[in-house]
């Protein structure tokens, strides 16, 4: 690699699912900040980060992607062919969660959560694999979770989608490794979301994982962007199929006091 940055991803598209929001978004914004072509979407229109991506001086596109549908996410996958003639590198963000006691789950809830947690990312994977072996660098970055691996009490039903996001990243690591492909997933620990607020601040639970982190705090959106720049590189020509946990020691973490 004499003069080679393999962490460059300047001029290479990116698509962002899930990239209007949390922790989405400041990934879609530092993968900017490097130079990438980037298109975050989500559920509904948001041009506040798209302008920030813009001024940031390198291309973007304006599209709305709902996961639980396919002909939406085949439509934002045409969008993006059109307007950049192809795409790199896919960052699949989107989910939700909901805290129950699990004997009270109904199979609706179950069915929906799964269907945008991992069914979700199944389509959007599925949907860029041609234009991703085109590519010849083709980059997946699944978002995982710290309940890929541990229990979260009354949350099963985003424990198992996540479980799953791994089980999906490996088979897709080693299935696409062939192609170009480079599948792997990013592990955040404990950041505050719009979509974990509730369960964290102010609560008994929100104390118990600050206990359980060694750093002893919740992580900064931003402290996650260098290792999603990373999982998008050429840096991972021989990683594929794991996950990179950025979790402040979480789960490395046994008796802490």
């Amino acid at each position: 690699m004499d003069g080679v940055n393999p962490f460059d991803v300047s001029g290479r598209t990116a698509v962002v699912i899930g990239g209007t929001s949390g922790l989405g978004r400041a990934i879609a914004l530092g993968l900017a900040q490097v130079g990438a072509n980037v298109v975050a979407t989500g559920r509904r229109p948001d041009t506040g980060v798209t302008d920030e991506i813009r001024a940031l001086g390198v291309r973007t596109l304006d599209v709305t992607c709902d996961v639980s549908r396919r002909s939406s996410v085949d439509g934002l996958r045409d969008a993006v062919v059109k307007e950049f003639n192809g795409a790199d590198i896919l960052v699949n963000c989107a989910g939700r969660t909901f805290r129950k006691p699990t004997k009270d789950v109904g199979e609706a809830e179950w069915n929906d959560l799964l269907d945008t947690n991992v069914t979700g990312m199944l389509r959007a994977c599925q949907a860029f694999y041609e234009p991703l072996k085109a590519s010849g660098r083709g980059r997946i970055v699944n978002v995982a979770s710290l309940t890929t691996f541990v229990a979260f009490h009354e949350v099963a039903a985003y424990g198992a989608s996540k479980a799953a996001v791994m089980g999906l990243t490996q088979s897709l690591g080693a299935e696409w490794a062939a192609d170009g492909i480079r599948t792997n997933a990013l592990v955040p620990g404990v950041f505050v979301t719009d979509i974990n607020r509730e369960l964290l601040m102010g609560t008994a639970r929100g104390q118990e994982l600050l206990q359980r982190t060694p750093l002893g705090r919740f992580g900064n959106a931003e402290e996650l962007v260098p290792a999603a720049i990373f999982l998008c590189s050429d840096a991972v020509s021989f990683i594929t199929g794991t996950s990179l946990a950025v979790d402040g020691g979480f789960l490395a973490s046994g008796v802490n006091h």
